[in-house]
């Protein structure tokens, strides 16, 4: 049976989704998509239900246009379908053949990997599991990972997001929490996991962690210490970095990161798509910001450092030099 066509405005909110996405940050456009948006209060509405189902997936939908041309119109009216639930969703995708072969929805979009995830969080979402070993698992938002938990094994997969874990104690199958870059072997009880872009960030919290390189380089790190994992070296991080873990409790602590970094870890509280300019991403903070509130601290940041926030609908929230005309 055939499917409705999508209507006009939507085709468009997603073609804007698409170009936005498809390259570097680009200040005509994202004018030009402000402009729409003001243009015409049904043009609002129209990116705002998009984000509304979507969420964070503007990747999805440039991959099957990419990807699969034949089928992405089908793979768009099953997103966007109102009243679909997880599981019907997985079973239209997989109908559509975009499950199968080498499973790229799940393995190479974010939102794929939400969808597919054994355990996820969505925006703004933390969220606490007992695991099957009685070790606790904690996640903080936008965040998912895979579980391989047997007679032989304990492992962890981040896929994406940031996760701590209290380690329950097993001589014999050793918890391991696999990423991007390598994998952490527990050796005590309690350490932060976050996988960042092109690195993997380990926080000892209590005891010893082992770090292992895909290319079998290792490392142990012990109780208050933290390292980045590269593809192909471990950088041991000098400052204490336990404080990363104020998430647990809604907080943001910031000692000396970049605004990229600090946007980069507001983006999963806040509602929408969320630019920071080049030229102010370099820019340096301190200090401790709300994150089920990422408004108010957009605005600290706002009152703290030459920038401004132009906020264009609830969906998009462009940074940038406070001077810009």
């Amino acid at each position: 049976m055939s499917r409705q066509p999508l209507d006009p405005l939507t085709e468009q909110a997603i073609d804007w989704m698409v170009r936005l996405r498809a390259g570097d940050p680009d200040p005509r456009l994202e004018q030009a998509l402000a402009t729409w948006l003001a243009s015409d209060p049904a043009h609002a509405q129209a990116w705002n239900h998009l984000q509304e189902r979507l969420g964070t997936s503007f990747n999805t939908l440039r991959a099957l246009d990419r990807r699969l041309p034949g089928q992405a119109g089908e793979a768009r009216q099953l997103l966007l379908s109102p009243h679909r639930s997880r599981r019907q969703l997985l079973r239209g995708l997989a109908g559509l053949g975009l499950l199968g072969g080498g499973l790229w929805l799940g393995a190479q979009t974010r939102y794929g990997e939400t969808l597919l995830a054994d355990v996820s969080t969505g925006r703004g979402q933390r969220r606490d599991v007992t695991l099957a070993d009685g070790s606790r698992l904690s996640l903080n938002a936008d965040s998912a990972v895979d579980l391989r938990f047997d007679d032989q094994q304990r492992l962890v997969i981040l896929r994406h997001g940031e996760l701590l874990i209290q380690v329950a104690a097993d001589p014999r199958r050793p918890l391991r929490v696999r990423t991007a870059q390598g994998q952490v072997q527990a050796l005590g009880t309690r350490f932060l996991v976050s996988q960042e872009a092109g690195a993997t960030r380990v926080v000892v919290l209590e005891h010893s962690v082992r770090l292992r390189l895909l290319t079998g380089d290792e490392r142990d790190l012990q109780q208050g210490q933290a390292a980045l994992l590269h593809p192909e070296r471990i950088e041991l991080l000098e400052q204490d970095q336990r404080y990363r873990g104020d998430w647990l409790n809604g907080r943001l602590n910031v000692l000396d990161d970049s605004l990229e970094q600090v946007i980069a870890a507001l983006r999963p509280y806040c509602r929408g798509y969320v630019r920071v300019a080049p030229s102010v991403g370099h820019l340096r903070v301190q200090g401790v910001f709300p994150l089920d509130q990422p408004e108010r601290a957009l605005s600290a940041l706002a009152e703290t450092l030459p920038i401004r926030i132009d906020r264009y609908s609830p969906w998009l929230t462009l940074i940038r030099p406070r001077n810009r005309e």
